[in-house]
């Protein structure tokens, strides 16, 4: 039944395409066409787009129904007397069939098999989800892969907080379905950090032991070196690359971005020193919350252009008096940072790093340009009665920047702790991704990983800084 009407609706969008082509080749041949006509035919084209995705999706639930029931009355024809060896051969004889009527590589069936098998029997929210076509396949895969290695209440617990809109503390800003995989994968993995049955210390301590140089030697003369390292180390590295590559950007400079952050790298590296090229001090930007710094919870602190790395490394990190960090108040509630301004036009430095802390990255839909590499920008322009203020500043990459004075593109609806969305020239409105918060955890909240009783210590442990605003609860109360 559902293979049906999944037949059904794809032909459906073929005989819409069909009459497309048929309006399309008319209104060439007609003089004078109105705009009016040709923007209907383009909203037809995106709606039919829109369509076509959800089918795919649709079509993709179907797939996995189709495979699992093929392994399920496969295994139900087998001899109940089977031996393991032949219950092993029989499993490879039906991975291999799959491998063949998909027309892809056995180890690719076997992992489609996988993901079948979890989808079917641990995500039925997510397999819910890809049927109604409000997720794709790769958003599916996403979940299937973060839910490995955990338990069933905390897969389950993962898959409701994006998929379940009643479920505790649902998921806030843009739908798991409308965010781009990349992006989505980046929020899952968040969530899945700050929620996971063994702490982020207890993992990144044995993880760390595995830090290491690798080097690949690729086509063309080229080779890949990558560097597997500690979430604030490789930070630092990458935002002090990116920061000397911007200062050697010019007119008379014909290398962009990308290569200038390579060859500072390499000088750095080879050399020691890179001659000419400027070292300056990373931008480490890092919130953590306020109880976590004082060690009495063990709540994951947040790393710009990351996301959730252990407490211990940001303790540390104040510890050392690093001079990009910035203490930012959180709404015990909410965990949402509280917002700060200024009635000027020029941005001052605070809310330029406040801007970093609400967005994370550039706020268009799908872009992953981090926000050390953003500019700021007024959504209504300051010559048009736009403040300088946070609810009113967008922070752009500069493709995205110039695609906004260039084009029909605007950003609309910035919020203290969301950013704005964006309406396209054909007026539709895309949500921007914006930051999941989550109620910070309060000293003596259930942690798997902590002992029974856990000490609260008002005072600050020996050599971090003395708290600007000791009475900062009152504060935000009034």
């Amino acid at each position: 039944m559902e293979n049906n009407a999944v037949v059904t609706a794809l032909n459906a969008v073929a005989a819409s395409v069909a009459e497309l082509h048929r309006v399309w080749d008319g209104s060439r041949l007609a003089s004078g066409t109105g705009s009016d006509h040709l923007r209907q035919l383009a909203d037809v084209c995106l709606d039919g787009l829109s369509e076509v995705a959800h089918i795919e999706a649709r079509t993709a639930a179907v797939k996995v129904r189709l495979t699992e029931t093929f392994a399920e009355a496969t295994k139900a024809m087998a001899s109940p007397s089977a031996s393991p060896q032949e219950r092993c051969s029989a499993a490879m004889g039906v991975v291999a069939e799959l491998a063949c009527v998909l027309t892809v590589s056995e180890r690719t069936a076997e992992a489609f098999l996988q993901e079948t098998r979890q989808l079917t029997t641990a995500l039925p929210l997510t397999l819910s989800a890809l049927q109604a076509g409000t997720i794709s396949w790769q958003h599916a895969r996403i979940l299937v892969d973060e839910t490995t290695g955990i338990d069933t209440a905390a897969a389950a617990a993962l898959e409701a907080h994006f998929l379940d809109p009643d479920a505790v503390n649902a998921a806030r800003g843009c739908p798991a379905g409308d965010l781009v995989p990349s992006r989505f994968r980046t929020k899952a993995r968040t969530w899945r950090e700050r929620h996971h049955p063994v702490s982020i210390e207890r993992r990144h301590q044995a993880s760390v032991e595995d830090r290491r140089l690798e080097y690949t030697p690729d086509r063309d003369g080229m080779a890949w070196l990558s560097a597997y390292l500690p979430a604030d180390t490789a930070a630092s590295i990458w935002q002090r690359a990116t920061a000397a590559a911007r200062t050697l950007q010019g007119p008379a400079e014909p290398r962009n971005l990308a290569q200038l952050r390579a060859d500072t790298a390499a000088e750095w590296l080879v050399a020691g020193v890179a001659e000419g090229v400027p070292s300056p001090k990373a931008q480490v930007l890092v919130t953590v919350p306020v109880f976590s710094l004082l060690g009495a919870t063990e709540e994951p602190a947040h790393l710009d252009g990351y996301g959730p790395i252990p407490p211990s490394m940001a303790r540390q990190l104040v510890a050392n008096g690093a001079t990009s960090f910035h203490r930012v108040l959180t709404d015990p509630g909410t965990g949402a940072p509280l917002e700060i301004g200024r009635s000027s036009y020029r941005i001052p430095v605070a809310m330029l790093q406040w801007l970093r802390l609400r967005d994370g990255k550039c706020p268009f839909p799908g872009c992953n340009n981090q926000s050390l590499d953003n500019e700021a920008d007024h959504v209504t322009p300051w010559h048009k009665g736009g403040v300088t203020g946070v609810s009113n500043l967008n922070q752009p990459c500069r493709r995205h920047h110039r695609l906004r004075h260039t084009t029909g593109w605007k950003p609309v609806g910035a919020g203290t702790d969301a950013p704005p969305g964006w309406v396209a020239p054909s007026g539709r409105r895309y949500l921007s991704e914006g930051y999941d918060w989550e109620p910070p955890w309060m000293p003596g909240a259930f942690d798997p990983d902590a002992p029974p009783d856990i000490p609260f210590d008002p005072d600050p442990p020996a050599g971090l800084p003395v708290d600007p605003l000791p009475d900062w609860e009152k504060w935000i109360a009034a």
